[in-house]
């Protein structure tokens, strides 16, 4: 019994494993509506993953797209390690993402419906794996973008207000 429970804790030790975020995309949440998230890991060579861990990585102006049934990352820059010799990364290579059959699947069918796009949201380090969270997007318009600009002006007004009402 006590082996038991012994695993059971050691098994919610992994769960709850420390998450370092590298690189977060803010603009895409201003950008897109976000439908639907997924978790995928991604293919690197040594020089990127040290470079990544440094905090070298920028996901702007990237974005996903499926490819002959994989999940490919374009655009995404992660900086040449400094310490690297000749054999060091192409900064803006392709890189391929992994993720179930299943959810690929998934990406394949929402894909091909217009308006919706693969894109990243954020990228972190977790159990000494590199991550990277993709959503399935649909792209705001020019009008959705001011009215939740509006919205959250308008929150940060009520929060204000409660705040300075507490202090009196």
């Amino acid at each position: 019994m006590a082996n038991h429970e012994a695993r059971r804790t050691s098994s919610q030790e992994q769960q709850g494993r420390s998450v370092k975020t590298v690189a977060q995309n803010k603009k895409a949440t201003h950008d897109y509506f976000i439908e639907e998230t997924f978790e995928a890991g991604m293919v690197l060579t040594g020089t990127e993953i040290k470079s990544i861990r440094l905090g070298r990585a920028n996901l702007k102006d990237s974005y996903a797209r499926v490819e002959h049934g994989e999940v490919f990352l374009h655009n995404l820059h992660i900086s040449p390690y400094e310490a690297g010799n000749r054999f060091n990364h192409e900064p803006l290579r392709t890189r391929k993402l992994l993720l179930n059959k299943s959810e690929i699947r998934k990406l394949i069918g929402a894909s091909r419906e217009s308006g919706y796009a693969l894109v990243p949201l954020r990228m972190y380090l977790r159990g000494g794996f590199c991550k990277i969270e993709i959503a399935l997007a649909r792209g705001k318009k020019n009008y959705d973008k001011r009215e939740s600009i509006a919205k959250r002006d308008a929150s940060r007004e009520i929060e204000r207000a409660f705040r300075d009402r507490q202090r009196a």
